[in-house]
Formats: C-alpha cells, structure tokens, sequence
C-alpha cells in the first residue's frame, strides 16, 4: 500500500474544533513531547523543520520552505510517522495541518480561560489566521459577535464581507468592549495596550514568533493572568515574553501555566486572563494524529 497524502481538499471538510480541542487534552495526558526545532538558510529563502515525538502518539517532522521571492512563498508538508514501528504513516498538507493547529490551540486555550458567557469577540488582523480564528470561535462561542480591526480598512471590508462580521474602526474602542482579543498579525510593535482592557476580558496573542515580535505592550501583561501553550518554546523564544522577562518587567512566575503544567484555568469572572499561543511540533503532531484518524473513518 502506497503512503498516502492527505490533501487540504480531502480533509478539511472532515475536521471538527472541539474534537480536535479533545484530541489536545487527550495528547496532553500523554508523556511530554520531546522537541527539537531546525534551520537551514540560502539567503533569502529558509528550511525549517519542527520534529516532536510523542511516547504512544508517534512522530511528526514538519518541513516548511520560505521562499519569498516565489509565489506561492510557504510550502511545505507534515511526515508522520509510527511510534511502535517507526515506520512512515502519511503525508498531511502543511496548510492543512497549520490551519487547524494554530486556530485550534488558540480556541481550545480560550475554552477554558475566556468567560463562557463570552459574546463580543474582536479579531486583529485580517489574513488567512484570522479567518481560521473565526471559525475555530464560533465553534466554542456559538452565539458570538465578531468584529474585525487591520491596519488596512480596505482588508479589513473584504474580510468581514466574505465572513459577515462587523469592521472595528478604532482598535483602541474595539478592545475596550471585547470580551475576546484574538491578534494574528506579523507586528513588531505592539498594537494591543493594556489600558484598554476591561475586567473580564481574555487576550489571545498568536502572531509574534521572532524574538523581536510583540502584540501587546508591558501593561496588558502586568494587569492580566499569564499562560501560555508550552513553556518549552515560548518563554525563550519568543518576544512577546521573552522581551519583558528579560527586562524584568515581569517575573517568571508571572506566566502561571502551560497545557502541560497547571492549573489552566480562568479563577474568577472579572479577571484578565492572556494566553500566548506558540504553536510548537508537539502541537502538529497532535493535529496531524488527529487529521489521519478522521481521514481513515471517512473511507
């Protein structure tokens, strides 16, 4: 039998946000991942490949290349394979598997750290993650308002036509009357201030994945409870916290919790709860375990 590729056509009709959220509590009981993160670089194009190994789950290698003189400017492919046997089991989509498992480990966090009664959602910034978002929220938040803020109006219109939502005008008064924050943007500065916080609110951070990327300032930081993904490839890398730890801004032990280390939970209504979402192999791995299983039922 040939290895089979599992194409974003052919799956991604199959997948659900809360089965996938399941599968994540599910792996999370599982021995932690062992991770291990790649670069090779011929200027200006980029290799990376992002490996975990999951006792009893298996192995996934993700390969991304970053050709940015080229269109499309990312490809690249998800190899899974075997944890008893070693060998190879499938070839995902590396669009497919990104989709679920960025908009998906943001959803699930929110899940359990936004309000449940949660109904004004904002999302900041207009790309293919924000639509992803959309979807990942409704399927969690079902009676939710959406409302989109982009730097550019114009992105902005297009996106909340194609998704029927409402456009934000002035990030700073959107903010001010969400209920969830969800930010996918490529800023290096960040956008989001912690002044314009209410009580209650929950900040989902996903863009910054340089250690010289940020999306919210030192003040939505300081005024809120901190959790992340995996300690393991956020705290260390990434600017959003990399940056103020290293300043001392906040301590350590001002980000609470991970999916592995808790507990990840909101402790009252009218607390600010902030969640880095860092992505992360383990992560992949989890999603791509999760898409196979789907794809084989449905044949």
């Amino acid at each position: 039998m040939s290895l089979p590729f599992i194409s974003f056509e052919d799956a991604d009709p199959l997948l659900d946000w809360k089965a996938l959220g399941a599968a994540f509590e599910a792996g999370h009981t599982r021995p932690k991942a062992e991770i291990a993160d790649s670069f090779l670089y011929r200027d200006p194009d980029t290799l990376l490949n992002r490996a975990a190994w999951i006792d009893g789950l298996g192995l996934a290698v993700k390969s991304a290349t970053v050709f940015p003189g080229r269109d499309p400017m990312i490809n690249g492919a998800v190899s899974l394979f075997n944890d008893s046997s070693g060998a190879p089991e499938a070839i995902l989509d590396f669009h497919l598997v990104t989709k679920w498992k960025t908009a998906g480990d943001s959803a699930w966090a929110a899940s359990r750290l936004a309000r449940p009664d949660s109904r004004n959602i904002l999302i900041v910034g207009a790309g293919t993650v924000g639509r992803s978002l959309v979807a990942a929220y409704r399927a969690w938040f079902p009676g939710a308002r959406f409302s989109v803020w982009n730097r550019t109006p114009e992105t902005a219109e297009r996106f909340a036509r194609d998704l029927e939502i409402d456009v934000a005008d002035a990030l700073a008064d959107a903010v001010a009357r969400a209920d969830i924050v969800s930010s996918a943007t490529m800023t290096t500065e960040p956008l989001i201030d912690g002044d314009w916080l209410r009580p209650g609110t929950h900040v989902d951070l996903i863009g910054a994945y340089r250690p010289d990327m940020r999306e919210a300032n030192d003040a939505a930081l300081l005024r809120a409870r901190v959790f992340v993904d995996s300690f393991d490839t956020t705290l260390g890398h990434i600017g959003e916290l990399k940056i103020p730890l290293e300043a001392g801004v906040i301590p350590r032990e001002h980000v609470l919790a991970d999916f592995y280390e808790g507990p990840f939970a909101r402790g009252s209504d009218d607390e600010i709860t902030l969640f880095k979402n860092g992505g992360g192999a383990h992560l992949d791995l989890m999603t791509s375990r999760y898409i196979l299983d789907a794809w084989r039922a449905a044949r």
